[in-house]
């Protein structure tokens, strides 16, 4: 699961580059949320995941992990595709959709926790008895 959260870490953060360069061309920065959930949540965050369950391949490898790779790409895009659509046309009660990718990735986010938690432990990180001292 570590490859696949770096690769589509990659890619939110293509996405939302353009998006800034594109605010920045048409000086219209009505779109900076949308912009700094996709960095954090997209680039940042999955990233971050990325390289732990890379570090502890067996808790990327687990149910949990799976779990919150699908919470996390269906609740991101959900929650900033309608947040823009609603920024774009001002439909608030577009905010309901808002809303659920909220809770999927925040459901995903804890499932990452529980896994943390529960299967991280020194013995099963790539480090672990190997001699990486200087």
């Amino acid at each position: 699961m570590g490859v696949r959260f770096l690769k589509i870490a990659a890619v939110y953060f293509l996405i939302a580059v353009c998006l800034g360069l594109v605010m920045g061309i048409i000086h219209n920065f009505s779109f900076t949320s949308v912009h700094a959930h996709l960095n954090l949540l997209g680039w940042v965050s999955m990233a971050i995941f990325g390289l732990i369950y890379c570090v502890f391949p067996k808790v990327g490898e687990t149910k949990l992990a799976k779990a919150h790779f699908w919470l996390h790409n269906i609740g991101l895009p959900l929650m900033q595709g309608v947040l823009f659509v609603q920024l774009v046309t001002g439909n608030q009660a577009l905010v309901v959709g808002t809303i659920i990718g909220s809770l999927l990735v925040v459901l995903g986010v804890v499932l990452f926790v529980i896994n943390v938690l529960a299967h991280i432990k020194t013995s099963n990180s790539i480090f672990a008895n190997k001699d990486i001292s200087m």
